[in-house]
């Protein structure tokens, strides 16, 4: 199974660094997620997932270090998250971790709405502060 890498970058839409290992079973997403298509950016990104939890005996680790993501990005994300509770409720061992900048003026908005992501999909996510 190949990695994804995608280096993020920042022009009139916002590219999140995308690492997704498969040998490892680590993925990341880190930066700000404002893109022209959030579709075509991230159906690639859950095929991969769907793959690697069909195939791999791996356990997988999902960090989230977003700084900033749009509407439509929060709506990938959910998806993200309904197919790793999915997975997880079928006995896959699954870690997700969410870091928030803990002295940013947005921390709170920020874990609330981490929050509002675990009411809606069920899926627990570790909040892990760090600082900048």
């Amino acid at each position: 199974m190949e990695n994804i890498y995608i280096e993020g970058h920042h022009g009139t839409y916002y590219v999140p660094t995308v690492n997704f290992n498969a040998e490892t079973g680590i993925c990341q997403l880190e930066g700000e997620s404002y893109l022209e298509d959030t579709l075509s950016f991230f159906t690639p990104l859950i095929s991969w997932l769907e793959e690697f939890l069909k195939t791999q005996d791996k356990d997988l680790i999902f960090n989230f270090k977003l700084d900033y993501y749009n509407t439509s990005s929060s709506k990938s994300i959910v998806d993200i998250f309904s197919l790793l509770k999915k997975k997880k409720d079928r006995g896959k061992k699954i870690e997700v971790n969410w870091y928030y900048n803990s002295f940013s003026e947005d921390a709170e908005e920020e874990v609330e709405e981490v929050e509002d992501f675990m009411l809606e999909t069920g899926l627990k996510i570790n909040l892990v502060p760090y600082e900048e």
